[in-house]
């Protein structure tokens, strides 16, 4: 009985981390430049960060972020605009 539950402790520790690998070369595989590239370094290691979803979550504010003309903000403006909803809640 020991070593069955062992064995299938041992099989499971194997199968639960395969999906995370899996997700992640692919993303490797879309790690590249827009000259079609691979990316290497610091580079390679935030595009992959960016497509398996490690960004920190969207609260919503994210999608507020958008100027009186209606188009979305950027850099210092979008910070801020950020900041404002989140602290209004």
């Amino acid at each position: 009985m020991k070593k069955i539950i062992l064995a299938l402790s041992i099989a499971l520790s194997f199968v639960v981390p395969t999906d995370a690998f899996a997700d992640q070369a692919s993303c490797e595989a879309k790690a590249l430049s827009k000259e079609g590239k691979p990316l290497y370094g610091a580079a390679k290691d935030a595009s992959i960060k960016k497509c398996m979803g490690s960004a920190p979550v969207d609260s919503g504010c994210e999608a507020k972020a958008i100027s009186k003309d209606g188009k979305p903000l950027y850099g210092a403006a979008k910070a801020a605009s950020i900041k404002k909803c989140e602290s209004g809640k």
